[in-house]
């Protein structure tokens, strides 16, 4: 039985009327640990309802498994949910965006570019019905109809901005019922009449998407849908960064008046972010436009909670807007939480990456010309190609179809130069010192993009390598997921902190209590950072984003270690822990 339905002009709940106040918060973005605090914060800004996405790309990372476990232990964070007494709107995809690696389709399913991705190819659909199959059972317990908090379940993602395939969507909603979904099902789009028309499904209830005009989009959406209730299923409040741009901030004031906009209309609303959290490890995304631009580590993206969990200003506005419109509760607005103090932290052992590519990957040996990341079987990081050049002499490396996305490229050791996706750069001069010179190219994935033609765009290098014209065969290929730097063979560092990388780099600092704090890289230049085994992300002095969050449960009490991957190199062999958060200069 249906908890939710819906009226001529509203949502009823268990036959009452209900409007939805929700705020998007995506567990996977979030240590586990925090969960808890993130939902009580929620309840307390006055919203009734929280809504996620759910990534297939990190549930199924191989095809017919299904992982459910630390991070990713949605059943865990939909009971959380409801024992705060919030509901959940449950937006599993199968396609996400959400500025998210691919999009969070999967790599597995991607790389095969015979299939018509989000659409009604068998191919594509029944590998979305056998993830479908692994993924509803556990889900079940925790949708409304089973007395859990999922009153509402969203079929695709904005499909009006990507196709038109009217069975693919038929196909998909079957597929929810078919497997026990009774909750209302809705669809989501940017409103505007093609977009609404393309993505929406009859007997599927239409919301929309949009950040301001709030009069002229809910019009357009009642142009659409006669009837039913309003809904603003992303009501955006910030925005994402790329690096290179400054950080994106919205102002509160104006972001309350457009919430009090809607909410005055008589719409429902879910707040996009109501807490963005982090793009940890290599799961941030990216756009492709006109050129390649990669997303940061941090989703802060200016909402009501940072990424530190810390109410921001528009936690505060909002509260008092929907103070107005609905009971908020009559408890004090949360403070902010502990942070570490600041602390100093000597890197005092080092081990660099190109002699110890074969202790950390196994070398893939590829006689002809090199092969792409997805060939190796790598769904992110990075690959080391190593192979000799028969000649010496100056002359043009030309790297056919380019990189994906930035090359670091290396002869006898020595740095020669760096090729980048998003530049469109193919070729680089260079002087080969003798016959047989070691050419190593080091190749980092820096995401994957979220939106358009582009997803499952391949990586690593994407044609033939030549040197003035002949091509470059016989390649060790090393895949690096770095999954773990468990193996990384350190040693004390002697030679100087400055010179040219890759390497990888480790020190140790004492934690009395754990708290939140954020590491500060000041004189690194490009990498990833690692505390405790827990992987934060991608930092680059490109900017905006100067520091990476570290949640408190990722440390403990007493000694811990952190570790870069130093691509270049550093002016100083330390870096910092610091009580406040550096996400760059904002935008004009």
């Amino acid at each position: 039985m249906t908890v939710l339905s819906t009226s001529s002009d509203e949502f009823r709940l268990h036959g009452e009327p209900f409007r939805i106040i929700s705020g998007a918060m995506h567990y996977f973005r979030i240590h586990p640990d925090q969960w808890a605090d993130r939902l009580r914060k929620a309840r307390l800004m006055g919203l009734n309802t929280v809504e996620t996405y759910v990534p297939w790309n990190l549930h199924q990372p191989e095809p017919g498994t299904l992982v459910l476990d630390g991070i990713l232990d949605l059943p865990r964070y939909l009971r959380l949910a409801q024992d705060e007494g919030l509901h959940v709107l449950l937006r599993p995809g199968p396609y996400i965006c959400a500025e998210w690696d691919g999009g969070g389709l999967p790599s597995w399913l991607t790389t095969d570019t015979d299939i018509r991705l989000r659409t009604s190819d068998p191919r594509f659909t029944d590998a979305l019905d056998r993830y479908l199959d692994l993924l509803l059972p556990p889900l079940l317990p925790r949708l409304a109809a089973n007395g859990g908090p999922v009153i509402a379940v969203q079929v695709e993602n904005e499909y009006g901005a990507y196709g038109d395939d009217r069975a693919y969507l038929e196909h998909l909603a079957a597929s929810f019922r078919a497997r026990g979904v009774e909750e209302l099902l809705f669809t989501c789009d940017q409103a505007d009449p093609e977009h609404l028309a393309a993505g929406s499904l009859p007997g599927v209830l239409t919301t929309g998407t949009f950040g301001s005009r709030i009069t002229e989009s809910l019009d357009q959406l009642r142009a659409h849908q006669p009837e039913g209730p309003l809904m603003c299923a992303e009501f955006w409040i910030g925005w994402f960064d790329h690096w290179g741009e400054p950080h994106h901030v919205r102002d509160a004031a104006d972001a309350a008046a457009d919430l009090d906009r809607l909410l005055s209309a008589g719409a429902s609303v879910n707040i996009y972010m109501f807490h963005g959290g982090t793009n940890f490890g290599f799961t941030n995304g990216a756009n492709h436009d006109h050129a390649y631009a990669p997303i940061v580590t941090s989703y802060d993206y200016d909402a009501a909670l940072t990424e530190s969990g810390d109410p921001g200003p528009k936690y505060h506005a909002f509260r008092e807007v929907i103070s107005r419109h609905a009971p908020v509760p009559d408890e004090p607005a949360p403070a902010p939480g502990p942070k570490l103090p600041p602390i100093v932290v000597e890197l005092d052992d080092r081990a660099s990456l190109l002699p110890h590519a074969s202790v950390l990957a196994k070398p893939v040996r590829v006689d002809a010309g090199p092969v792409t990341m997805e060939e190796l079987g790598l769904r992110a990081g990075y690959v080391l190609y190593r192979t000799t050049v028969p000649a010496g002499g100056d002359g043009v490396l030309r790297f056919a179809g380019g990189v994906g996305d930035r090359a670091q490229v290396f002869v006898d050791g020595a740095p020669v130069g760096v090729l980048e996706r998003e530049r469109h750069e193919e070729a680089l001069p260079v002087r080969v010192p003798r016959a047989g010179a070691t050419l190593d190219v080091l190749v980092e994935n820096m995401g994957g993009v979220n939106y358009g033609p582009r997803i499952g765009a391949p990586k690593g290098l994407l044609g033939p390598v030549t040197f003035d014209g002949t091509a470059l065969h016989g390649w060790d290929c090393h895949p690096l997921a770095l999954d773990t730097v468990g193996a990384v063979p350190f040693a004390p560092a002697v030679d100087s902190p400055s010179d040219a990388g890759p390497a990888f780099h480790r020190g140790t600092f004492e934690v009395g209590a754990p708290a939140d704090t954020f590491l500060s890289l000041p004189g690194w230049t490009k990498g990833q950072a690692w505390i405790n085994g827990f992987h934060l992300g991608r930092y680059w002095n490109r900017g905006p984003q100067r520091t990476l969050y570290v949640p408190a449960p990722v440390l403990r009490p007493g000694t811990n270690d952190v570790v870069l991957l130093e691509l270049q190199a550093t002016t100083e062999p330390r870096v910092h822990l610091t009580d406040t958060p550096d996400l760059g200069p904002v935008n004009p």
